[in-house]
């Protein structure tokens, strides 16, 4: 056989809607096999669905005893057959082989993925693997579930896709944790009279990096088009290895003209509505296995997030609530300091019992770019807290006043030179718009009960990590 059959089901569907008697072509990877002393079953996967077809091999098949020593765990197969009711508990159907072909053969004595439990940590070293795996599979399709979500949702309201650059010279979030990127010679860095790296001579003539946020360039688009989003990914050189952060994670980012903080906040939750309402519809295998197996409570918060209003409260009502919680916090809680994980949780799972939206932060711990607010004390930025993981979005009303901006950009030490083109949206036709970013593995994570972030991306990267 040259080619796959380019007319084979796949799998989910023939378990879904197949009918016995009928003859179908499957193309996968074989998961199990038991020989008995007439016949052999072997499992296969395709990928889209959490459950195998079984397939039944009979001696009358052409090479049978061959075909058996071929056929070893990992091996890729194509199979023809005749659908038959199965006697088995907890499938509707089989197939009886009438076809089978290797496609391509695996060492079934060394291949990494044996019929026992296997741990995260080390399927992270076996990331090309993993994949095959039954929880990593249903990660993955949950996370394929969702990114559809994202775009429906935003397509639905007339929201443009915008496509931001990957590589940028300036710094959305003014924290410094950037990746930098260079042409020059690491062994014979260029530099200047002064002993300074000599940055006229690379590629770009100046310091450029991998990007932490398209926001400042959806903003852009924003003041043509009215309403965009950015899919894709970002980067930061936060030295963290913890279960929480990527150095390369997925952000989602809308931006709104003619838009404030409430209608912000208003899109943010009926985003994460309409995302778990759509992965519970198009993935309920998948999510019955993780609040199985991965966390008891996934299914429930999931509906919590659906059926419920989410809860809106100020930064200072919310340090009050904190302060006068009956329980000792390992981050001390005053009204000028950031809330803490813990903080978050308390009060999205204990306090309030459902999504909470913490918002009107003080004006010294957010960004240049979150619009002041009449007080002089706050910011018009908001959190998303979700029970079970915190802070899932994170977003603001933008500052569109020329002045403030430029204020706010010095105060914070950053070169207003730097960003000319992001002043002149206010010197030409400036209006009050706002947005939110979503880090996406971090909805991921939230989705699917998975306890470490490295296990919702395909391919993680973190410090020292750069495998695959």
């Amino acid at each position: 056989m040259s080619n796959p059959s380019p007319s084979s089901s796949r799998i989910a569907e023939i378990l879904r809607a197949g009918q016995p008697d009928e003859t179908v072509a499957v193309c996968g990877w074989v998961r199990t096999k038991r020989e008995l002393k007439k016949f052999a079953f072997v499992e296969i996967n395709d990928g889209s669905s959490m459950a195998n077809l079984q397939v039944v091999l009979d001696p009358e098949l052409p090479s049978y005893t061959d075909l058996l020593k071929q056929i070893q765990t990992g091996a890729s197969v194509e199979i023809v057959g005749q659908l038959v009711e199965s006697p088995a508990k907890g499938q509707r159907l089989e197939m009886k082989a009438s076809n089978v072909t290797v496609v391509g053969e695996s060492d079934g004595e060394t291949y990494p993925l044996q019929k026992k439990r296997h741990s995260f940590e080390f399927l992270r070293t076996i990331a090309h693997l993993r994949s095959r795996t039954n929880t990593l599979g249903a990660v993955f399709r949950v996370r394929n579930a969702a990114s559809n979500a994202i775009h429906e949702f935003f397509q639905e309201r007339g929201f443009m896709w915008v496509h931001t650059p990957i590589l940028t010279a300036s710094d959305c979030e003014g924290a410094g944790e950037m990746l930098g990127v260079t042409s020059l010679d690491l062994a014979n860095l260029p530099k200047t009279d002064k002993g300074a790296i000599d940055y006229g001579q690379d590629f770009f003539g100046k310091p450029a990096y991998l990007t932490v946020s398209g926001q400042l360039e959806a903003e852009v688009m924003a003041m043509a088009f009215s309403n965009v989003y950015t899919f894709g990914p970002t980067f930061r050189a936060e030295n963290s290895n913890t279960s929480r952060h990527l150095a390369e994670f997925w952000m989602v980012e809308p931006e709104m003209a003619f838009c404030d903080l409430v209608g912000d906040m208003d899109l943010a939750e009926a985003f994460l509505k309409y995302i778990f309402s759509a992965v519970l519809e198009q993935c309920p295998e998948d999510m019955e296995f993780f609040n199985k197996r991965i966390d008891d409570t996934v299914l429930d918060r999931a509906r919590n997030i659906i059926d419920s209003g989410f809860e809106r409260v100020t930064y200072t009502k919310a340090i009050e609530i904190l302060e006068k919680a009956d329980r000792k916090f390992e981050y001390p809680v005053e009204w000028g300091t950031d809330l803490q994980s813990e903080h978050e949780r308390y009060l999205a799972e204990e306090f309030f019992k459902k999504p909470t939206v913490v918002y009107d932060y003080p004006i010294g711990i957010k960004a240049f770019y979150m619009r002041a607010n009449d007080d002089g004390k706050t910011v018009a930025a908001m959190d998303v807290l979700a029970p079970g993981i915190g802070e899932i979005i994170g977003g603001s009303q933008r500052e569109e006043r020329l002045d403030d901006l430029t204020k706010r950009i010095e105060a914070q030490g950053l070169d207003v030179a730097d960003y000319w083109w992001y002043l002149d949206l206010r010197r030409y036709g400036s209006v009050p718009h706002a947005g939110f970013g979503l880090g996406f593995e971090r909805l991921v994570q939230f989705l699917t009960g998975m306890g470490n972030i490295r296990d919702v991306i395909p391919f993680p990267r973190a410090p020292l990590s750069i495998d695959f």
